[in-house]
């Protein structure tokens, strides 16, 4: 049996709102075993990136907190490290790739400065051997003249390129856990397939395990061992990605999946689309958190909230499954 590298149990973020505190993560629960890949998906506002910003306690402590529950990485708490033990585990043994790529580097420094800083912080190198390994990094993601780059400041590299050096920083240190929110929105798919590509590779060869936040269920498909689907701040769904891509269960991830343009689907037939959008933090449904959106919400839905259902493995959030699977929880 693969070992579980991050055990996620119960994770519950929350922060100031107008009217109070809101719940953006939910009791959220998961794992994620060296050398596999996660895939977390489903449209913005549903809480991927705040579940990815709370393992690394990356949370504004002015504007909310990890309110609950236990981030296990190598069997201990994340939420129980002080600042300094925490410095210690971003970077070195948990990388992060940002969805901003703007925001994630420093305007008034250059390129190899940042990429050297950042391989230097996290490991026994001097600066010359970082510089050449920052030149190495750069060509790997796919930037041409790597060398020249190095030289130059964010505003002068396009946004696809910015996306790449983010890339090639995360992937710099050989982290054990990569954290990649929406890595390849910003690139052509030449680039993504590239990135992707380098992704899987760390896996194989450093057996990093990779938790893949992301809306292109394409891209899942393509790299996920698991899948967890997530709606207004809970797991809607969660089982390994030959099940959800072969037998969906929730009328969301279901609809998700119908939304993908099909080749073998006739040109002028519509697309489907999942009627409303993702409810404010604040104006959450009393029952079910997808019954104004779901065609097949009954009166239950509306009163009460479903538990989750589960059965080898694959688990659901939907009453329509509460008599034939077992009651795996909140």
């Amino acid at each position: 049996m693969s070992e579980k590298l991050i055990e996620v149990k119960e994770l519950k973020t929350q922060f100031n709102g107008k009217n109070g505190t809101v719940t953006a993560v939910d009791g959220v629960s998961f794992s994620v075993e060296r050398g596999k890949t996660l895939g977390i998906v489903g449209e913005s506002g549903c809480g991927k990136s705040v579940t990815s910003m709370s393992i690394l306690r990356l949370i504004p402590a002015v504007s909310g907190k990890v309110a609950g529950g236990e981030v296990l990485f190598e069997g201990q708490d994340l939420l129980k490290k002080t600042e300094k033990e925490m410095r210690q585990i971003r970077g070195n043994e948990i990388a992060m790739i940002f969805q901003d790529s703007m925001t994630g580097l420093n305007p008034v420094m250059t390129i190899g400065k940042q990429l050297v800083e950042t391989i230097t912080a996290h490991s026994k190198t001097d600066k010359k051997t970082a510089w050449k390994r920052a030149e190495e990094m750069l060509a790997k993601v796919g930037i041409p003249s790597p060398a020249q780059r190095l030289k130059e400041f964010p505003h002068q590299l396009s946004g696809g390129m910015r996306q790449r050096v983010m890339i090639a920083m995360a992937l710099s240190c050989n982290a054990k856990l990569l954290i990649a929110d929406e890595p390849t929105t910003a690139l052509d798919v030449t680039i993504q397939a590239q990135i992707l590509e380098l992704m899987n590779e760390l896996k194989k060869t450093e057996n990093t395990a990779i938790i893949l936040i992301t809306h292109d269920m394409g891209v899942v498909a393509e790299m996920a061992d698991d899948v967890m689907v997530m709606y207004a701040g809970k797991e809607v769904e969660y089982a390994d990605a030959r099940g959800i891509f072969k037998n969906p269960l929730h009328p969301y991830t279901q609809g998700l999946l119908a939304s993908i343009p099909r080749l073998d689907q006739e040109d002028d037939k519509e697309l489907y689309t999942i009627k409303g959008s993702v409810p404010d933090l604040d104006e959450m449904p009393k029952g079910c958190r997808f019954c104004t959106r779901c065609p097949e919400a009954a009166e239950r839905c509306w009163n009460e909230a479903p538990g989750l259902y589960e059965r080898d493995g694959h688990k659901v959030r939907c009453f329509k499954y509460e008599n034939s699977l077992e009651n795996g929880g909140k």
